[in-house]
């Protein structure tokens, strides 16, 4: 049985994650998800910390699907994390906001977002444009 990985999705808004979820499994785009609803758990995700002290550091998501808007500890936040420790940097972070600020998208960028995809996103795209390069990608490198 293959335990790898595929994507990590950091979204507080529960209606909204589990949608993403099925269309991503009936597509079959992916079949291991994790989903935690905030920036706190995202981190504690990385760190082996907290409810996730049994999990195996090691087995990294191929990509991570991010929502900035999160409660307590920013999507924001969390990206900067990500992206300063070597570990985790070189992990493709899509971006799945619902604000379509020009701030919001260039902060991250600047701070090494892959990809930023505003909400309501059409899902063929999403997944043909962005997900299935950046699964195929990152399953060459492993």
């Amino acid at each position: 049985m293959d335990d790898s990985l595929d994507i990590l999705l950091i979204e507080d808004n529960i209606f909204d994650a589990e949608l993403t979820i099925r269309a991503l499994k009936q597509n079959n785009i992916a079949k291991n998800i994790v989903h935690v609803a905030t920036g706190k758990l995202a981190l504690d995700f990385f760190n082996g910390i907290g409810d996730f002290k049994d999990r195996d550091i090691t087995n990294k998501p191929k990509v991570i699907l991010l929502d900035l808007k999160l409660g307590h500890v920013s999507g924001v936040s969390v990206l900067e994390k990500i992206k300063d420790d070597e570990n985790t940097c070189n992990i493709p972070v899509v971006i799945l906001s619902g604000s379509k600020e020009d701030v919001d998208l260039k902060r991250c960028y600047v701070l090494g977002a892959n990809s930023y995809l505003v909400k309501p996103i059409e899902f063929s795209s999403f997944t043909k444009g962005i997900l299935i390069p950046l699964l195929s990608k990152e399953a060459k490198t492993h």
